[in-house]
C-alpha cells in the first residue's frame, strides 16, 4: 500500500475571515497557525505547503490578558551598534494595531522558506473592511 503525499499544486486552498473583535490575542494566533499550516486538512503534509489563506479583521479591539498590556515589550533591533528599540505593548496598539497579531502568529510559524511562504497568505487589518471579498471568505469562529 502506498503512503498518500499531497502535492502544492493540486491543494485546495480556501480563504478563511476571522473576527478579533474581543477575542484573546495568543488563542487567535494559535487558530490562525494551524490554518496556516493546513493541519485541520487529511491531507497535511509537513513539508508542503497545503494550508489556506487567513483574514483577520478587528485586530485593534484584540484582548491581552493580565498586565501584559503595559508588562509586554515588543524590541527591534535595526542591526547597528546600540540599535535596540523597545516599545510596551500599549504603544505599540496606539501606533501600529496590526503589528500585535503578526507578531504573535511569525513567532509561531517555521523558521524557514516554507514558514515565509505561509505568513505571506496572512492578511491582517485593524479596521472592519478587507478588500478581499472576491475570494469569497468563510468565517471561522475563535472560541
Amino acid at each position: 500500500m502506498r503512503s498518500f503525499v499531497a502535492s502544492a499544486k493540486r491543494a485546495d486552498t480556501r480563504w478563511h475571515v476571522i473576527d478579533a473583535n474581543g477575542k484573546v490575542l495568543g488563542r487567535v494566533a494559535t487558530v490562525t497557525v494551524r490554518l496556516l499550516q493546513g493541519k485541520h486538512k487529511a491531507t497535511y503534509t509537513p513539508f508542503i505547503d497545503t494550508g489556506d489563506h487567513v483574514v483577520i479583521v478587528n485586530v485593534a479591539t484584540v484582548k491581552l490578558t493580565g498586565r501584559k498590556e503595559e508588562q509586554k515589550i515588543y524590541r527591534h533591533h535595526s542591526g547597528y551598534a546600540g540599535g535596540l528599540r523597545e516599545e510596551r505593548a500599549s504603544v505599540v496598539r496606539k501606533r501600529q494595531p496590526v503589528r500585535l497579531l503578526e507578531h504573535a502568529v511569525r513567532g509561531m510559524l517555521p523558521k524557514s522558506k516554507l514558514g515565509d511562504a505561509m505568513y505571506r497568505k496572512l492578511k491582517v487589518y485593524a479596521g472592519q473592511d478587507h478588500p478581499h471579498e472576491a475570494q469569497q471568505p468563510t468565517p471561522y469562529e475563535v472560541a
